[in-house]
């Protein structure tokens, strides 16, 4: 017989940041709340793990915006905003034939937004005069905002408005392949505009770059403690089977340890494991799980003896690589400790097929082009990391299927980034998505939504996006 455990007002299935962002806006507002986990750990696929043979802990590094208000309230309200490293300027490197890559920065400089990094953009050596005449054209269509439809692909976009190849390869390209994690023709023209609007037109702190200073399941677990502080009953390991309604309106969640009774339930997984758990309740809760499409990310971890660069983190031109982040300067490690790179590979469907041992030649070969101080220095150690499924890509079209937090059954309510929230798969998609799922439970939808960052500078009479 299955033990029956006791009743509670809200159980939230998965403690990724949806998950949790649900869980404390509703302790907060006095529910009594179980969140349940399989996993040993929180975070979702924003995690990290320890690497028994290296001694290290590993994670796929994660970033925010500073339009990402959601994120840094939640991580405020844990007292541990002093956790994100910020940034206002953003450094390309370009490989040369002399062997030293050329850096483009783009930083903020007197003018007003949305003119606010013009003169470092004027002045960038990775464009021509004809890139950048290109380039500006194009961003002022997101001068007021982004198409609120998705239905046109950004590669389709970028043939109408006569971009160049280089400024496609050197600026269009490296940003939303490594903002939206897939190729230019399976991302959506909303989300690529909204990317640009928000990050590089409405203002400066919009557009500030956040990185985590400390491993994932560290940086989360102060807003771990305010759930438990806040009455959150937080159950790892807890594996749910089944949730299926009963006679009464409440829910009945069957997980290995016993079968808990909710109130409510709010379903913070992915949507292949949403889709296992409400096929066996009926038809009616068939959100077209066929049309997401999940996009993969290799992340290349390498140990030097020395310190290897003077950057924190640098976008990678020319190469399959797009990012790296010094997580060894990110972190204030003392320079005599060695350097710690991490180098993202975004939509990584062909690194899936490959051996760890092939990606790791090819991305050290491709590294050395960029950080000449790695052919004098010593790799002490180095890991692979596959994440087949880090994201889900947002397809032209896509937002047709994206179900909204409240569903059509009493007491039932869906979050995880792939939601109906306007938001691509970010971890402030992932938030919003918790709040808006505590919000519709409550019954004020946008109840614990973070305002918006004000437009500034001439942006505040030209930006329509509110």
């Amino acid at each position: 017989m299955t033990p029956q455990l006791p009743t509670t007002d809200v159980a939230v299935i998965g403690a990724g940041t949806a998950g949790l962002a649900a869980a404390v806006a509703l302790a907060q507002h006095g529910a009594r709340v179980t969140l349940l986990e399989r996993r040993p750990f929180v975070g979702g696929r924003a995690y990290s793990y320890a690497h028994p043979a290296l001694a290290e802990t590993i994670d796929s590094q994660h970033v925010i915006l500073g339009c990402c208000t959601n994120f840094v309230d939640l991580i405020t309200q844990a007292g541990a905003a002093h956790t994100i490293r910020w940034y206002d300027e953003l450094c390309f490197l370009e490989p040369t034939a002399s062997g030293t890559p050329r850096r483009s920065w783009l930083r903020p400089g007197p003018l007003p937004a949305p003119s606010h990094k013009t003169v470092s953009f004027l002045s960038a050596p990775m464009l021509s005069l004809r890139d950048k005449a290109a380039i500006t054209r194009g961003l002022m269509h997101f001068l007021r905002g982004y198409p609120t439809t998705d239905e046109e692909s950004f590669a389709t976009w970028l043939k109408l408005t006569g971009q160049t190849d280089r400024a496609i390869r050197h600026f269009w390209e490296p940003v939303i392949v490594g903002a939206l994690n897939d190729t230019l023709d399976r991302c959506s023209t909303k989300y690529a505009g909204k990317v640009f609007h928000e990050s590089f037109l409405r203002s400066n702190e919009a557009g500030r770059l956040g990185i985590p200073a400390a491993p994932l399941c560290d940086f989360f677990q102060p807003i771990v403690d305010l759930a438990r502080a806040l009455g959150v009953d937080m159950r790892p390991n807890s594996s749910v089977e089944a949730v299926t309604p009963n006679r009464d309106h409440t829910w009945a969640i069957n997980t290995r340890a016993g079968q808990i009774t909710a109130s409510n339930v709010i379903l913070a997984t992915g949507f292949r494991q949403t889709q296992d758990l409400l096929r066996p309740i009926g038809p009616a809760l068939d959100f077209n799980y066929d049309k997401f499409l999940a996009a993969p990310i290799t992340t290349i971890h390498l140990w030097y003896d020395r310190e290897v660069t003077d950057l924190d983190h640098a976008v990678l031109l020319d190469t399959r690589i797009q990012w790296m982040f010094h997580k060894s300067r990110i972190r204030r490690w003392p320079a005599e400790q060695g350097s710690y790179l991490e180098l993202v590979i975004s939509a990584s469907w062909p690194e899936l097929e490959m051996a760890r041992e092939d990606i790791l030649a090819s991305a050290l070969r491709e590294a050395e082009l960029f950080f000449p101080r790695l052919r004098e220095s010593k790799l002490v150690k180095s890991s692979v990391l596959k994440e087949a499924r880090a994201t889900f890509s947002v397809t032209p079209g896509l937002d047709e299927y994206r179900p909204q937090q409240r569903t059509g059954l009493p007491g039932l309510y869906l979050a995880g980034d792939w939601t109906a929230t306007d938001w691509p798969s970010t971890m402030e998609g992932a938030i919003r998505s918790g709040r808006l799922a505590a919000g519709e439970l409550t019954g004020a939808r946008a109840r614990f939504l973070s305002p918006e960052l004000p437009a500034t500078g001439l942006m505040r009479f030209l930006s329509t996006v509110q």
